[in-house]
């Protein structure tokens, strides 16, 4: 358990960790230096805040206490969904596989996590564990898609319940729609790494100016938060385009989708219109990154649903297709 008072640790705190912290960055550095990445480990080399210890701060302890607990049960949960994937073993071994491939990740991504902590937020470990947390994410979401709807069977098929209008048929969707979502899935993608990196600047300048004059942060934010807020653009006018082809295909659960999807992009400019119009409020920086998080989310079942949407409309047989009288 981590402490409540500065009190409770040794009065040269500071030094203690900061040499563990010196000394772990070190050995990762020199790791890294011998597999190639040697740009990599400069910066851990180069990364001046890791030779700096912080004040004691109960809030941010705590914060980050119940982060690795909650780290902790989401590996226990994924090792849960390893253990139920085991029966898909003959079945279908890839759910097993990325069940299995998402466990590994976690593990990963939890000693990543322990690297974002000793190098004082260096800005490649910041980015490099949100992205692998998406990746883990889609994983995940695969898994239990493939898992629910089979593949290539009967139970893959398009029902005919989901139509909006089932007179009018069922409608292939191009595959020039999948490449779309892949895009706008990927944009997202870029736009969340994006987005750390925003994150990375406000740590410098805050840091810069003892954390004090916090309105005046943003105007000091460089390149990267004006090409983060163009994006954001893209990634709306993308997301339309895409969302209006989805709804042409009258199918009831991809028009959900697309509706989350677009109401999730509104409310995300949203809080990124608070964030840069009201001095960084705190309690929104959560807010918006957790809504990039599941917007992806929800992309990712949307790819899904439309690629599994064009295999069961190749299985249906020419004689299950309704059929018109012309005269």
């Amino acid at each position: 358990m981590p402490p409540t008072e500065a009190s409770q640790l040794p009065a040269n705190y500071k030094e203690i960790y900061t040499a563990q912290r010196v000394a772990k960055n070190q050995k990762l550095a020199r790791t890294l230096q011998r597999m190639g990445f040697a740009q990599v480990a400069g910066s851990i080399f180069a990364h001046p805040t890791q030779y700096i210890e912080t004040d004691f701060n109960p809030v941010k302890t705590w914060i980050e206490y119940v982060n690795r607990l909650l780290g902790a049960l989401i590996g226990v949960f994924v090792f849960l969904t390893v253990a139920f994937a085991l029966p898909y073993w003959r079945r279908d071994r890839t759910i097993f596989w990325l069940a299995f491939a998402s466990f590994i990740l976690t593990g990963v991504q939890g000693y990543l996590g322990s690297l974002v902590v000793s190098t004082n937020l260096l800005p490649v470990m910041v980015t490099v564990h949100m992205a692998l947390a998406l990746v883990i994410v889609a994983l995940l979401l695969y898994a239990v898609d493939r898992a629910r709807w089979g593949q290539g069977d009967v139970a893959s098929r398009l029902p005919e319940a989901d139509l909006i209008d089932a007179s009018a048929g069922i409608k292939r969707p191009a595959a020039a729609l999948q490449m779309w979502l892949w895009a706008a899935l990927l944009l997202t993608f870029w736009q969340i790494v994006l987005g750390t990196q925003v994150r990375e600047q406000v740590d410098i300048v805050s840091a810069a100016v003892d954390y004090v004059g916090r309105e005046n942060w943003v105007s000091k934010l460089g390149s990267v938060f004006s090409l983060h807020r163009t994006v954001s653009a893209a990634v709306l006018l993308l997301n339309v385009y895409v969302g209006y082809e989805i709804w042409q295909l009258a199918q009831k659960r991809l028009r959900n989708l697309v509706t989350a999807t677009l109401s999730l992009i509104g409310l995300e400019i949203l809080a990124g219109i608070v964030l840069a119009s009201f001095a960084l409020p705190a309690v929104v920086q959560p807010v918006h990154l957790t809504l990039a998080t599941v917007l992806f989310g929800v992309q990712f079942l949307t790819l899904l649903a439309v690629a599994r949407s064009r295999k069961s409309t190749e299985t249906i047989a020419p004689t299950d297709a309704p059929r018109r009288v012309v005269a």
